[in-house]
This record gives structure tokens, sequence and C-alpha cells, in this order.
């Protein structure tokens, strides 16, 4: 992705090109909210979004109706990993904050991208703008990473405020990306990678890696994806002769699923239209 400092001349001209948008990138550089605090890019999405809507909510009403989780950074190796499994927000608690927050004025609806759906995102996301939703994109950020770039540790909610051929702009941070890697992210599996160095800094000789079976009894992609049997090797490894390769990441089960979330005034006949879409039909 462009950098502010790099696109704004180009998010300026494209915008002119196409009206699919709901403010411009001077606006959006003064209107939108800079991330609020650890693990909340959706509470600060939800800002955003109440404040396109024309709601004044402040950004720790917000915060506190999403009810942002946070990671465990100090808790013991399992219980770290179950707090990264769902730091931050789903969707769900997007669309229940949204709707506590404006008292109930503002509604939300969630499109799954995953399985890959028929559908072409810049003419689909331009149609609910014109008409005027507010979308906020959920993406794995550990998809479509450019070359050479390090892999992120974590998804992210970006409310999209315009779209133009090829090209989506989104908040938080002021961003533009091109269709097909904000589409790769939007298609994605509920899984998170979770940094070898992070693994390891919590791997202490008392560490009761049978806790991480014993998730399955709540979710069983703990065990189809043997994440004990994962950690287990990085330790392994760490043993190992050190040229021989090792695992970069340990891939756990996330909260989160990838798609997009339109709102909209309840009452508003856009609201009506917007809770009776049917979900994106499968490829």
């Amino acid at each position: 992705m462009m950098k502010q400092s790099a696109h704004a001349h180009l998010i300026d001209r494209l915008l002119w090109q196409l009206a699919s948008c709901f403010f411009g990138e001077t606006e959006a550089v003064e209107r939108q909210t800079l991330q609020i605090g650890a693990s909340a890019c959706g509470a600060t999405a939800v800002v955003d979004v109440l404040k396109a809507l024309g709601v004044e909510v402040a950004p720790e009403e917000a915060d506190r109706c999403v009810r942002t989780r946070l990671r465990r950074n100090e808790a013991p190796l399992p219980d770290y990993l179950r707090s990264r499994s769902e730091a931050g927000a789903t969707h769900s608690q997007l669309i229940l904050g949204a709707q506590e927050a404006s008292q109930g004025k503002v509604a939300g609806r969630f499109f799954h991208f995953h399985p890959r759906r028929l559908v072409r995102l810049i003419p689909w996301l331009a149609r609910w703008i014109r008409k005027g939703a507010v979308p906020v994109a959920t993406m794995n950020m550990q998809l479509a990473v450019p070359e050479g770039e390090e892999v992120p540790d974590a998804w992210h909610h970006q409310l999209i405020f315009g779209v133009a051929p090829n090209t989506v702009f989104m908040t938080n941070p002021l961003d533009v990306g091109s269709e097909e890697e904000v589409h790769q992210r939007l298609c994605s599996e509920s899984v998170l990678l979770i940094r070898r160095e992070d693994v390891l800094q919590r791997l202490t000789p008392g560490c009761c890696l049978s806790a991480l079976s014993e998730e399955s009894r709540s979710d069983p992609r703990w065990k189809a994806l043997d994440v004990e049997g994962q950690v287990r090797q990085v330790a392994l490894e760490e043993e190992q002769e050190p040229d021989r390769p090792k695992s970069a990441h340990v891939t756990i089960p996330a909260a989160y699923s990838s798609g997009i979330t339109l709102f909209a005034l309840r009452e508003s006949l856009l609201g009506r239209e917007l809770l009776d879409a049917p979900e994106l039909p499968l490829l």
C-alpha cells in the first residue's frame, strides 16, 4: 500500500474522477479518527462510521460498547495464545457496538467474503456507497504482504470511504489499496500467525502445553490445527543445528471472519434494504 505523504494528490485525482465516496482525501484527513487504543481498530472504525452517519459519540464510549479485548502479554503461553486468538473485536462486536453507541439509530450487516464469493468488489462497494452505506472491511493483513515487508501480527478493521477503478480508499491509517490485495485480505480463513519469537519468549520450562489441546473442547480448530504440536516443533527446532530451517510462525484459530460490514441508519429505506439483502453467492 502507498503511504499518505506519497499519494495525497493521487487520491484527489481519482476521487474527482469517480464519485463513489462519502468524503474526499482532505476531509478524510480531517475527519478520520486515529487508533484510539491497543487492539481498538474496530472501535476506531465504529467512531468514524457513526460520524459519517451523523451520530457523534466519544471514542471512549464507542470502545466501551464494542468491548475491545486486549492481548494478555504477561500470561503463560496457552492463555497468551487464547488472548491473541480473540484480541480486538469481531464484526459482530462492531455491529452491536455501533447499535448500542447510537442508541439503536445505526444498524450493520456483515457480508462474508470467505469462502470466495461471486462478486466484483469495486462495483459492489460503489453501489452501496452511492446509496449512503458506510463500509468497514475486516481483513487478514497477513495475506498479500508486499515482497520484502514483515508479516503483520494482526487482522485489521478499516473504514472504506471511497472506491475508484482498481482502488480502495481507507482510514486508520489513511491508505490506498488495490482491488486485488484488498480482496485477498477479505477472503481469508479464520486463522492467525503468531511469530516464532512471541512463542519462544513465553515457552517456559513449567509451561503446560497440553492446555492448548484442551482448547478443542470449546473450539475444535485448536486440535485440527495441532497448535500444541506446532509449539512442540518450535521448541524442538531450537535444539537443532543453527543452519537448519525453522518455522517462522505458529498458526492458531482466530475469532474473526473476513468480509465487509455495511452500516446505515436503521429506520431509513437504505437500512431496511441492507438488513434484507441476501448473502453474496459462493463462487
